[in-house]
């Protein structure tokens, strides 16, 4: 656990979990600039080409980031591996601390929803959102979060983040919103049947957010950073969920 005081936080927030990877940098809560794209360039070229685009455009430098947020996955294992060794690469240089985000977390406290209930802060409003991402192999990544009762900012983890198939995914939703419509949130959503949704949650809501993770990454990292929940480069650590293509061609040999 860390405590940062500084009267404003320099963020540098990495996303390389999807093909829309991006990066960007906050002061605080508010973002001051991002890159990003969708593109099959690798990341180990990609990421620090971003980069050094970003630090031409907002003039910082990575010996002024106060905190690092990346997204610790679910995604891509590519991706992810070179976002967090990158970052602990940086963290360990600079002495500075880490904020692990999960990509599906950044996915759902995009949710309208979830801004509406922090207007009204109602009971009323929708308690439950399912973010999912496509994983590709006719697979997603998803789960559930509950909004925390009174603190509408805050999303907890309901069960655990999961690659499923979109029948599998519709029945951990159903399981998890007996007493409330259904919530669906997600950048990919043609990754789930139209006509599947309505066969198993019907009238449940599909709401389309960004895939430009790292703006929310950012925001999220600075949540953490508040509440001092970082750690450093050594306890960093990656959420796969699932295997590498590597290490499933060999479990399967």
């Amino acid at each position: 656990m860390f405590a940062i005081e500084c009267e404003k936080m320099l963020i540098l927030a990495i996303d390389t979990s999807t093909r829309t990877g991006s990066v960007a940098v906050l002061r605080d809560n508010q973002v001051l600039d991002e890159v990003s794209g969708h593109e099959e360039t690798p990341y180990s070229t990609r990421l620090f080409r971003d980069l050094e685009l970003l630090q031409s455009r907002a003039h910082f430098r990575m010996d002024q980031i106060d905190v690092f947020a990346v997204a610790s996955g679910p995604g891509s294992f590519t991706g992810l591996r070179i976002g967090l060794t990158a970052v602990k690469a940086w963290a360990e240089v600079h002495s500075k601390p880490v904020a692990a985000i999960s990509g599906l977390e950044a996915i759902a406290v995009q949710s309208k929803a979830l801004a509406q209930a922090r207007d009204a802060d109602s009971e009323r409003n929708v308690t439950i959102i399912s973010p999912f991402l496509d994983a590709r192999r006719g697979q997603l990544f998803g789960s559930c979060y509950r909004r925390n009762s009174g603190r509408p900012a805050q999303l907890a983890l309901v069960g655990q983040e999961s690659i499923l198939s979109a029948e599998e995914f519709l029945k951990l939703v159903m399981e998890n919103s007996r007493s409330n419509r259904p919530l669906l949130v997600s950048p990919t959503p043609d990754v789930l049947p139209s006509d599947l949704v309505q066969q198993m949650l019907p009238g449940a809501r599909i709401e389309v957010v960004s895939g430009i993770l790292a703006p929310v990454i950012g925001q999220l990292g600075f949540e953490r950073a508040r509440r001092g929940e970082l750690v450093d480069a050594m306890h960093l650590d990656a959420n796969y969920v699932r295997r590498s293509d590597a290490e499933s061609h060999w479990k399967d040999a």
